[in-house]
């Protein structure tokens, strides 16, 4: 799809080049939105003092070398320098029309796609999901799907907590509560963090469950074939708890994706070996660390990374390394995402600058952190239960339902709905209300979880792009049309309807740039913004009763681009929509 700001773009650059000299060609045109037109160019100014000339008069020259025709219906200079440029509604329409016609949306794949690992979600065996997953895995999920729009080799990662010394404990915990209740799928299993709580009881008060408890630990480390299958007991109950969470967020995770810490294990003895035969590796104080460069303590040491601790133990950062390892050597990505808690920033900056020294990081390979910003609670603090723990996921999703469920009975309605009918609406509400506040705030910062702004069908909301849509649907509904039927040709004979067509050329740039920086924030503002066009659009521009033929085709035509674009977009953020409201 042309963005206007790139096709400008590329009409300025080469009217630099025509104007001062090939070597100009390359110069940034500083394209912005204007508000007194659709776009302005400003290098004018910049340029002006390399040139030693006034800046209108050097704006006046590219002026004279721009080649707009059948793109831009006006220019005019303005001010010190500005040159605005108002697009052509013959050009917009045309555009649009393209947009409508093809299978994308005319949004084309990279031009080189690239293998790409995308780790998020990553929950801990044993142990149910809470608030602390919701971002990573929402956000995740979201950047996974973008990516592979664009045509990139998606890995999706859950490298999920299945290994360690908790397990010693668990195991023997399962043991005494009697293997076959996991078997049945009893609650003393099935309800993970009260069977943690209870093996983390009986460790902490029971010196002879706790001995036995480390010696499972290393039975386990050890390789034990026995040990080794009631760890696979507590792993393949806690699959099937993920994949319920998973199956109710829409998210693409599968069992195929899961690459825990155990997947590993055989490979950090040979990851150290490999720091330590390149020098990066001393011993420190009895343990193996890495003194990455520019990372210092408050005192000005050298900050290091312990690679092997002093008992001989590894930790997060040799798994860490030893995932990079894996992923360059074995797996060949060009890229890899960590959608991980900022909190964790110092620990992957860390890992990367190791990882960069052992030669795995560079020569275009790359690896980045996508920062997780916390979910705070109405009272501006990390979100928290009223008895002080932390939220689990599958309650905060409940909570969303039933909010959700409140405000879709206070609306009103055109039509009846039969109970399994509301609750589908209701579930699909409630998750994409979650779903959308979470992914509309940009990923390192804070937001407040508030559930009755996230579920008001008013404003930036989920509710709200769901109700857009099937506000368009319904349209065609009432006319008895397919809105695949719906092929124009588009025109363009009102304001409403060339900021409608103007803001469906943006989808493309915008999903792009949200591939590229890994930042679905900006598709989920892109959608709203989008909306907000279709609503003034459906306001001010009757479509089933349009004066003539031609504009009821080109009003019906532009319906069909926006809710194929609302509806991709919102497939990308992984929020779902309902058919009716």
């Amino acid at each position: 799809m042309p963005d206007p700001q790139h096709v400008l773009a590329a009409r300025v650059q080469a009217a630099l080049a025509a104007a001062f000299g090939p070597s100009y060609a390359d110069a940034d045109p500083v394209i912005r939105p204007s508000q007194f037109a659709d776009l302005q160019a400003n290098v004018a100014l910049p340029l002006a003092k390399k040139l030693g000339r006034k800046p209108r008069d050097v704006a006046d020259e590219i002026v004279a070398h721009l080649d707009v025709a059948n793109l831009v219906s006006d220019v005019q200079v303005s001010g010190p320098g500005f040159i605005n440029l108002t697009l052509s509604d013959a050009w917009i329409a045309a555009e649009a029309q393209r947009t409508l016609e093809d299978e994308r949306l005319a949004v084309p794949a990279v031009e080189k796609p690239q293998k790409i690992v995308v780790e998020y979600s990553s929950p801990n065996v044993a142990k149910e999901m809470h608030v602390g997953h919701l971002r990573t895995t929402i956000v995740g999920d979201a950047i996974a799907r973008i990516l592979a729009f664009l045509g990139h080799e998606v890995v999706r990662d859950n490298h999920v907590g299945d290994w360690g010394t908790p397990f010693g404990m668990l195991i023997e915990h399962l043991l005494d509560i009697g293997e076959d209740a996991a078997a049945r799928g009893d609650s003393s299993v099935s309800d993970l963090t009260a069977f943690y709580r209870a093996a983390r009881s009986k460790f902490d008060g029971d010196p002879e469950f706790a001995d036995r408890a480390r010696r499972r630990v290393v039975a386990l480390q050890a390789g034990d074939p026995e040990t080794l299958r009631l760890w696979q007991v507590l792993v393949d109950v806690s699959k099937r708890y993920f994949n319920s969470v998973y199956e109710r967020l829409g998210v693409t995770l599968t069992d195929d994706d899961i690459k825990g810490e155990s997947f590993y294990n055989d490979l950090l003895a040979p990851t150290v070996q490999e720091l330590v035969d390149k020098g990066i590796a001393v011993v420190s104080d009895g343990a193996l660390c890495a003194f990455p460069p520019g990372f210092t303590g408050r005192e000005g040491d050298p900050l290091p990374v312990i690679i092997r601790k002093s008992d001989g133990g590894y930790n997060y950062s040799t798994t860490d390394l030893a995932t990079i390892r894996y992923r360059v050597d074995t797996e060949h990505v060009d890229r890899m995402v960590y959608v991980v808690g900022a909190p964790q920033s110092l620990h992957f900056e860390m890992v990367f600058a190791v990882a960069r020294m052992a030669g795995w990081l560079g020569d275009g390979v790359r690896a980045e952190h996508a920062k997780i910003g916390n979910v705070l609670g109405t009272d501006g603090k990390i979100l928290k239960t009223r008895a002080g723990d932390t939220p689990r996921l599958a309650g905060l999703v409940d909570d969303a339902v039933e909010r959700a469920g409140a405000a879709f009975d206070e609306m009103q309605h055109d039509e009846e709905f039969d109970k399994a009918t509301r609750a589908a609406i209701v579930e699909a509400v409630g998750v994409g209300a979650i779903k959308y506040a979470d992914l509309s705030v940009a990923l390192d910062s804070e937001y407040v979880f508030d559930l009755d702004r996230m579920t008001s069908f008013h404003g930036k909301t989920g509710p709200y792009l769901q109700y857009a849509t099937v506000r368009i649907r319904s349209i065609f509904r009432r006319g008895g049309i397919d809105p695949g039927t719906a092929t124009g040709p588009i025109a363009i004979g009102h304001e409403a309807e060339r900021a409608l067509a103007l803001k469906l050329l943006d989808f493309g740039a915008v999903v792009a740039q949200a591939g590229e920086t890994c930042e679905p924030h900006r598709l989920a503002g892109y959608l709203f913004e989008l909306a907000q066009a279709f609503t003034a659009f459906f306001e001010n521009c009757p479509v089933l009763k349009a004066p003539d033929e031609e504009t009821r085709a080109s009003r019906l035509a532009l319906s069909a681009a926006t809710l194929r674009t609302l509806v991709t977009g919102l497939d990308l953020l992984g929020v779902p929509i309902p058919e009716r409201m």
